[in-house]
């Protein structure tokens, strides 16, 4: 039998160790727990496609497109800031997927496996393949035509969906093959909204630049005098936000800027917080917590030394996890994944280009870049790793539903998005079922070699 480890609930002397427990707490700690499972934000995504999918060809197809053309905003005097849902959703609540996206790269080239250069160019020349092999792939078959402009719908890989695979393959998937996926998402993601930035943005509105530049040297100054407020970071990154916007380049551009200033040095240090926390407990138990008193005011210095243990980075990433895997990408996929299919064909030349170039694409990119990078010493394979769970990756990395929904509504007329889309779709779902069972495969084969051995 496995011994299980129990956290204790009490200390030697029988005191409770643990928070007190309330009745709000049966239903609350079970769906935290939830939130806390990688593929449950892929399961929620995955039924905000559906839904959408399905009131885009039913009755209410009508009702569903103008909902989201509904106009939103303020005016201030003659100054009138209005714009669809649609647009709030794609250009900004989405800053936040571009911001936490940014964060989740700097903590893995800074606190992260990727540390090692090596294994950072191996991540990095994967990702390179599997934005560029696609987009040639899709301009061969699109060259000339009136979709040749949507290349970069089949750069991007989908976050949330692979990881999910991923998750829902067991603790046998090597952590590596996660590093390397989620590094791999990553960076492809950042490739892609300069993509968007560069590929997709209008005419460059030039005093707006020079406000945001501003707005951004403000947040410089505010982390050099040491502001650790992060309600006000957020309402100048809102004020940067709006400029942006106003400039021409496209607005989530923003996010990805300030989540790569983000610090990852902590506050506090381990050695302060764990001296900090011996004051705390050097006070006798007693009726003495209150008032301005010593005692008082050592636990509210414990209160933010605990906070402040943990970097920038890794506190927003905390923050932002649930409301971006539960709020922001199923909101996204409700207001983009409708495809009306009666005036869809999977043989239209636009949906097979963007189909190939993710399912042919991605796992050609990924593994011949990757294994070259090997090939020339600038990089290294993962001790854990075989070229058959790369491939794996490879196919499931054709998952490209957020990005590449994103893109396609600022590359293709109306007219050719919902080819475009259903190109996406049927390309993610080929993808998923493949990847993941050629890398079950994979995970049985070396649980059989391991047995054997």
């Amino acid at each position: 039998m496995k011994k299980v480890n129990h956290q204790p609930t009490s200390d030697k002397r029988g005191h409770p160790t643990q928070l007190p427990k309330e009745h709000i707490d049966w239903v609350v700690q079970p769906v935290a727990r939830f939130f806390k499972v990688e593929a449950a934000a892929g399961v929620v995504l995955l039924l905000s496609m559906l839904f959408a999918l399905f009131m885009a060809n039913s009755s209410l197809s009508t009702f569903y497109s103008d909902f989201w053309q509904l106009s939103l905003g303020f005016n201030l005097g003659e100054f009138a800031y209005e714009r669809s849902m649609h647009h709030w959703i794609n250009d900004a609540v989405m800053t936040l997927f571009f911001f936490l996206i940014a964060l989740e790269l700097k903590r893995e080239l800074v606190l992260g496996e990727l540390r090692n250069p090596r294994l950072a160019i191996f991540s990095i020349a994967g990702a390179s393949g599997g934005m560029l092999v696609p987009a040639l792939i899709y301009l061969l078959l699109q060259f000339g035509e009136a979709g040749q402009h949507g290349w970069g719908t089949v750069m991007a890989t989908d976050t949330a969906f692979v990881i999910g695979c991923l998750a829902l393959l067991g603790k046998g998937i090597p952590k590596s093959l996660r590093v390397f996926m989620l590094s791999l998402a990553v960076v492809d993601d950042l490739g892609a909204i300069i993509v968007v930035a560069v590929g997709y943005g209008s005419d460059i509105y030039w005093p707006a630049i020079g406000i945001a530049l501003v707005g951004v040297a403000i947040v410089k100054v505010m982390a050099f005098l040491g502001i650790r407020s992060i309600a006000l970071f957020f309402m100048i990154g809102a004020l940067i936000w709006v400029a942006v916007d106003a400039s021409g380049i496209h607005a989530t551009v923003t996010g990805v800027i300030l989540g790569l200033m983000t610090p990852t040095n902590k506050w506090v240090s381990d050695d302060r917080l764990h001296t900090i926390m011996d004051c705390v407990v050097a006070y006798p138990p007693g009726d003495h917590w209150s008032g301005d008193t010593p005692d008082r005011k050592a636990l509210k210095t414990a209160e933010a030394a605990a906070r402040e243990a943990l970097s920038p980075v890794e506190r927003l990433e905390m923050l932002l996890h649930p409301w971006v895997g539960f709020v922001v990408m199923p909101l996204f996929a409700l207001a983009n994944a409708g495809i009306s299919l009666s005036g869809t064909s999977f043989t239209s030349s636009l949906t097979v280009a963007v189909f190939l170039g993710f399912v042919l694409g991605k796992p050609i990119g990924i593994l011949l870049f990757s294994w070259a990078a090997v090939q020339l010493r600038i990089a290294k394979l993962p001790t854990d790793l075989r070229w058959s769970m790369i491939l794996g990756g490879g196919i499931l990395a054709g998952i490209g539903f957020t990005m590449a929904l994103f893109i396609a509504n600022l590359a293709y007329s109306p007219e050719q998005l919902n080819d475009a889309k259903l190109g996406i779709l049927s390309a993610s779902v080929f993808s998923a079922l493949v990847g993941f069972c050629l890398l079950r495969c994979s995970l049985v084969e070396t649980e059989s070699k391991d047995d054997s051995s």
